[in-house]
């Protein structure tokens, strides 16, 4: 989730909200049922209502939707928003809505469960015929030539001017993707559309195609690079595109293995997935570098052992692994079941105590405690 820093910055990026705003005036009429979804701190809420909507149901599940009820106190637009502090897709509204807006996206629309939300919300909020925004994201890519942000990745790990290398720290950070300022001429050859998301359609979280990057002049490619333009809806969008306006999101990096020395007419094929694990996505890109119809170098990377584990975590994630629990989790445990409705949060804190007298230094340690897991799991 965002903190309220990110949310300023969003608010603050002009040819974004420009387009969001440019959509919403086209889409909204004076008895339209609007969703937020995503609200935030409601800005998108506070807009539909002064440009005639009826009725706003703002669903986040941060505290930042505070803002939002603050402003709508503010505007006298209480009676028309009813905020919904929870995740949408267990939300259930008492009418269908005209519009949905949203804009759940990280770096790259697969961030978290944001197409998953979105779909769920497409199929229960939306009315037939009802308008979706944004309507469709064309994801690009290009390969780069980034020799600095590439030595700022793997430099550490190669050489860290003490006489010794951390090599398998180098293993682990090249199957990382990260956030980019890509310029037009970091390009080694024309971007390629690699996918079109229809928000309007789609039922698939996760996605896979290959792409086909051409090379137009010599030098080392270091990495691949995502982009996406949007179509909010129909002639109104913008595009993330390097050279173009500079917008929050920025490009994604996924950085090959080892440079490459390529030449004007090789080209470089990539197999690029994300799936679903869980909670956020697993990235994986296999890179095959063609020159004069022969493979030249071939890369296999992934998120998914992007991040070192021991011997003991990998051992513990074995289907045959038999776990204990620890006091820790004998906390937590006991801390859940008296959560049944007849105990407050002292109570519970004063019988954690006695029962667990050596993991906390006081009452208040223990209440600590208590109101944490209270707010995560608590109704």
């Amino acid at each position: 989730m965002y903190n309220l820093s990110a949310y300023g910055k969003m608010i603050a990026d002009t040819p974004r909200m420009d387009a969001y705003v440019s959509a919403l005036r086209h889409a909204i009429k004076p008895d339209s049922v609007v969703v937020d979804l995503g609200s935030g701190p409601g800005f998108f809420a506070i807009l539909a209502c002064r440009l005639g909507a009826r009725r706003v149901f703002a669903i986040e599940p941060s505290n930042a939707i505070q803002v939002g009820r603050d402003a709508a106190r503010e505007y006298g637009f209480n009676d028309r928003i009813e905020f919904i502090q929870e995740l949408s897709t267990k939300v259930t509204l008492p009418e269908q809505a005209d519009v949905i807006v949203s804009d759940l996206r990280g770096v790259l629309p697969w961030f978290e469960q944001s197409i998953t939300s979105i779909i769920d919300a497409r199929s229960r909020f939306l009315r037939p015929g009802g308008v979706l925004i944004p309507r469709l994201d064309r994801l690009w890519a290009a390969v780069v030539e980034v020799p600095a942000r590439y030595a700022e990745i793997v430099g550490p790990w190669e050489a860290n001017g003490n006489g010794f290398a951390l090599n398998s720290g180098r293993n682990f950070v090249v199957n990382y993707w990260t956030k980019l300022r890509v310029r037009q001429e970091d390009l080694l050859g024309q971007p390629v559309l690699w996918h079109e998301l229809d928000y309007q359609r789609t039922e698939e979280v996760n996605v896979c195609q290959n792409i086909s990057l051409p090379v137009a002049r010599k030098g080392m490619a270091h990495g691949l690079s995502l982009w996406f333009d949007t179509e909010l809806i129909s002639g109104v969008g913008f595009s993330n595109a390097p050279g173009g306006a500079e917008l929050i999101y920025g490009q994604g990096f996924f950085p090959f293995q080892q440079p490459l020395d390529v030449a004007a007419g090789d080209r470089i094929d990539v197999r690029l997935e994300a799936r679903l694990i869980r909670d956020d996505y697993v990235w994986r890109w296999d890179t095959t570098l063609v020159s004069e119809d022969k493979i030249k170098s071939q890369f296999k990377q992934s998120t998914m052992v992007g991040t070192p584990l021991s011997a003991a975590q990998v051992r513990k994630r074995a289907g045959t692994y038999v776990p204990q629990v620890t006091e820790e989790g004998a906390i937590a445990s006991f801390v859940l079941s008296k959560m049944d409705g007849s105990n407050s949060n002292e109570q519970i804190a004063a019988e954690l105590l006695t029962q667990f007298s050596s993991g906390f230094r006081n009452q208040n340690d223990a209440l600590d405690l208590v109101t944490e897991i209270s707010e995560k799991y608590s109704g």
